[in-house]
């Protein structure tokens, strides 16, 4: 199965040479996950984007450090093929960036949250039941990286996933197109320098050393592992 990556962001020089690209991060988890995935990067940020739909069997688009709001030309571009991937009935998994875009897309709203910056270790409820969550838990805990968020969900999209802090955490689209707010293919390294980083450049103080407590707390660990099993079930089920 090949899995074409839509790339709208990468990691922060500083970072990229020990942790690789996000796309880099996702192949790793996958690879983690024992999944035989081929795959195709394309950088969309750089105007390289696929020639189709059908170019590939499944479709991912990453995190950025660029916002929705800013409406640039590739992002306009992206929105249509987001809806192409729809039409032609490939599956598609959305993270971050992604997820915000796609629920643009489907005119849903996107905005800075007024609660902040989420970052850290963010823990999510299980909403409802899915074939490509076997045996769920109540929930999950993975890596959170945003200001803005899914502030009105599209109507055609159903929660599976939220928090207190973030309502639609999680966003399930028809039997197509699943979403996360947050990071899976974040480890709890690359997170920890991240954030590290970013404070108070980025990120206010408080809310960095908040977020830096959740990463260096005895027992910190992620479900990242778990989440890419569930993309790749709902991926490679839906192909």
């Amino acid at each position: 199965m090949k899995i074409g990556i839509l790339a709208t962001g990468i990691t922060p020089d500083e970072l990229l040479g020990k942790y690789g690209s996000y796309a880099d991060m996702f192949v790793q988890l996958f690879n983690q996950a024992d999944c035989a995935f081929e795959y195709e990067v394309f950088d969309v940020r750089d105007g390289l984007f696929p020639k189709g739909a059908g170019q590939c069997d499944g479709w991912i688009i990453t995190g950025s450090k660029f916002n929705v709001d800013e409406n640039r030309d590739w992002m306009l571009q992206l929105k249509r093929l987001i809806l192409d991937i729809d039409v032609a009935g490939k599956p598609l998994v959305g993270i971050c960036f992604g997820h915000q875009i796609i629920a643009e897309a489907y005119d849903g709203k996107v905005e800075a949250f007024n609660g902040g910056w989420g970052v850290g270790l963010h823990s999510y409820e299980l909403i409802g039941d899915y074939d490509f969550i076997q045996n769920a838990p109540a929930g999950f805990t993975i890596s959170a990286m945003h200001r803005y968020q899914v502030t009105t969900k599209p109507a055609n999209a159903q929660v599976f996933a939220a928090s207190e802090f973030c309502k639609y955490a999680g966003l399930i689209y028809g039997d197509k197109i699943i979403t996360f707010q947050a990071h899976p293919e974040f480890n709890l390294d690359y997170e920890t320098e991240l954030v590290t980083l970013r404070k108070g450049e980025v990120i206010p103080d408080e809310t960095a050393d908040a977020g830096l407590d959740t990463l260096r707390q005895q027992g910190a660990a992620t479900d990242s592992l778990v989440v890419a099993n569930w993309m790749a079930r709902f991926l490679e089920n839906r192909a």
